[in-house]
């Protein structure tokens, strides 16, 4: 972060900062979030920093604790595979349905959209990497055109770019889009029950990789002025 912040700073602006802070492992789960120091930090009123921290909430990064304050989301190990355990019975249906239904023009999307994982995946923006691999399964609800079923991925994608963005490292998320070209190439093929097998893995691994072992007591005494200005 620049030494001098622009007093005009934006909330999506501060939002998008906290975030990198977080997806950087500076501000680990559990850390509260004081409005004063954020204020303090980029120069801005503490009205554009609850601005800030209602959209992260909204996006499930932070939770806001009435009467104690906002802090960096901090997903257990339980509701992880709670969550992963539903997607997997979902996704398995999506699968197919997807392999059914899936036009060349779909296709041409969908590899448009792995070439921007890979190109994410060679950078420095864990935000961007996390959101387009949360965002290629909201793509496949997207092409079988089943609207209950898209709106639920989409909350349980959100919930499960949370997990990973806190617990999962650079190299497991090029996994993730590596078994995304596997399922695309069996789906290509017509293979139905291959690709539902892949799709399951897949899930499989990813609820595999996280690693849960900081349980937010790093976070306990953590200096929010100098970890957002690291």
């Amino acid at each position: 972060m620049p030494e001098h912040i622009d007093p005009a700073m934006t909330a999506e602006a501060i939002a998008d900062d906290i975030v990198g802070a977080i997806v950087s492992h500076r501000l680990p789960p559990g850390t509260k979030l004081r409005e004063e120091a954020l204020a303090a930090v980029y120069r801005v009123s503490r009205t554009k920093i609850r601005a800030a921290l209602l959209m992260l909430s909204k996006d499930k990064v932070i939770r806001i604790v009435p009467d104690k304050g906002a802090f960096v989301a901090q997903p257990s190990a339980e509701e992880a595979r709670d969550v992963f355990a539903v997607r997997r019975i979902l996704e398995s249906a999506l699968a197919r349905e997807f392999v059914a239904r899936a036009t060349a023009a779909d296709y041409k999307r969908i590899d448009k959209h792995l070439a921007a994982e890979k190109k994410a995946l060679g950078g420095n923006d864990a935000q961007l990497r996390t959101r387009l691999l949360s965002d290629f399964h909201i793509l496949l609800a997207e092409v079988v055109g089943n609207g209950v079923l898209t709106e639920m991925l989409r909350e349980l994608s959100m919930r499960s770019a949370v997990i990973t963005m806190l617990y999962q490292s650079r190299r497991d998320a090029a996994c993730s889009s590596d078994e995304h070209r596997a399922f695309i190439e069996a789906a290509r093929a017509g293979d139905v029950e291959r690709a539902v097998q892949l799709m399951v893995d897949h899930l499989g691994h990813v609820e595999g990789a996280l690693h849960f072992e900081d349980d937010g007591s790093s976070a306990r005494g953590k200096d929010l002025v100098t970890a957002l200005l690291a």
